[in-house]
């Protein structure tokens, strides 16, 4: 008899959030860089002019969004994937093929998208209030408060602002997250030099970050615009320094979690 542990459902959005406090600072520049109008700044010279302005907390604008982005749209994707993953896996005793998981990735990130849309437009103002003059700051207290005011003020339709390409990005970049992090762990231990240690777990999801920064970069930039609406294909690599990171933690996080506190499940051998 072996014992293995498989994911909860709601394993993901923590591993998200708990991703999203480590590299919230990181998110907010690259979101600075692909709004600015003309190329004037470069991400440390960004990240040095909002510290200058507004303080170090500055570059924490718009946690609370963040977060509850991730408690939506992360938790979401993460859910639908591996629940459906989980439940292939177990039927035909072994793992699902690559391009079924990029299509169920797919699926997951397309519905996480568009569910987590309202925070997400939420984080993406809250992070750019600090670069506009102050008469046009919208300065919402908190993600409650920014979903309750645009819901108020601007119509609940304005919540879903950019949606489509918010839920096409999600596609995408969750077939790069998810779907490759499988594919790459399990190339990796199937060379048996490694094991499922959290080395392995770091490699792969390294792997991942890089597929999902290239394939969502495009989208990302229209969608941050669609969202902020005041006011260049900008920062290719400044979001590969926030997404990979983000993506190398979220997995570290979400395999240790799995390992102590998932569902066991015993087989015969």
């Amino acid at each position: 008899m072996t014992e293995t542990r498989i994911s909860r459902w709601y394993f993901g959005g923590i591993a998200s959030c708990a991703a999203a406090c480590c590299t919230h600072p990181l998110d907010l520049i690259k979101v600075h860089l692909q709004t600015q109008q003309e190329v004037k700044m470069r991400m440390t010279g960004m990240a040095m002019q909002v510290v200058r302005s507004d303080g170090l907390l500055a570059l924490y604008n718009g946690l609370s969004a963040s977060l509850c982005r991730q408690m939506t749209y992360s938790m979401t994707r993460f859910a639908i994937y591996e629940i459906v993953r989980d439940e292939i896996s177990s039927r035909n005793q072994g793992p699902m093929p690559f391009y079924q998981t990029i299509l169920l990735a797919a699926f997951g990130g397309l519905t996480g998208g568009f569910i987590g849309t309202p925070a997400d437009m939420v984080n993406v103002r809250m992070q750019n209030d600090v670069k506009l003059p102050p008469e046009l700051r919208r300065n919402y207290a908190h993600a409650l408060d920014g979903l309750l005011r645009v819901w108020n003020e601007e119509g609940i339709r304005k919540l879903f602002s950019g949606a489509s390409m918010a839920a096409s990005r999600g596609a995408m970049v969750t077939v790069g997250q998810l779907s490759c992090y499988d594919q790459a762990k399990q190339l990796v231990l199937g060379t048996g030099l490694m094991t499922d240690n959290i080395f392995t777990h770091f490699f792969a999801s390294l792997i991942a970050g890089g597929c999902a920064t290239i394939l969502c970069q495009p989208m990302d930039v229209v969608k941050t615009r669609l969202m902020n609406s005041k006011g260049e294909y900008r920062g290719l690599v400044p979001a590969g320094i926030r997404l990979i990171p983000h993506t190398v933690l979220t997995f570290i996080f979400l395999e240790q979690l799995r390992l102590y506190f998932g569902i066991r499940v015993v087989t015969s051998t």
